[in-house]
């Protein structure tokens, strides 16, 4: 992790802004994700945008930018909690598309299940109208850097 970033991710977690941190990420920008911290939480926004979308009869979203969407948001939000010394790599992503995602806003939460010295356990899931109507839930796996505990 470049000093820059490390800089970018502390002043982000500070302010509970992570606008200038997702900049430094190339796909964040391309297809548009938000971050905002509520409390503990953060909140991931796939804002409605017509170069995301796949099937243009439906309007729905690619599936590839909803796995992209929800991978970035699982790493990212290990980025943020663990206090990791580098970047979260991954070692296994599994995605289930529950509904077709419309072309309008998505969200999208995380759980870290399981963190160890290596590995973590991530949950991802995406919505668009409510959380209790998930558009997609996955689970990923990420080598991470040996975390410091105090």
């Amino acid at each position: 992790m470049t000093h820059h970033f490390k800089t970018r991710l502390e002043q982000a977690h500070e302010h509970g802004n992570y606008k200038a941190l997702l900049d430094l990420i190339p796909y964040a920008k391309l297809i548009g994700i938000e971050c905002t911290r509520i409390g503990d939480e953060l909140l991931f926004r796939l804002p409605a945008n017509k170069d995301n979308i796949g099937n243009p009869i439906l309007p729905a979203l690619h599936g590839g930018v909803i796995a992209g969407f929800m991978e970035l948001c699982a790493a990212l939000h290990l980025l943020v909690f663990t206090g990791a010394p580098g970047l979260p790599k991954i070692i296994d992503f599994s995605l289930d598309y529950l509904r077709a995602g419309q072309f309008r806003d998505t969200y999208a939460k995380c759980q870290v299940w399981r963190q160890g010295r290596r590995v973590a356990n991530v949950s991802i899931t995406a919505w668009q109208s409510t959380a209790a109507e998930p558009i997609a839930t996955a689970r990923a796996h990420f080598k991470i850097g040996e975390v410091s505990r105090p």
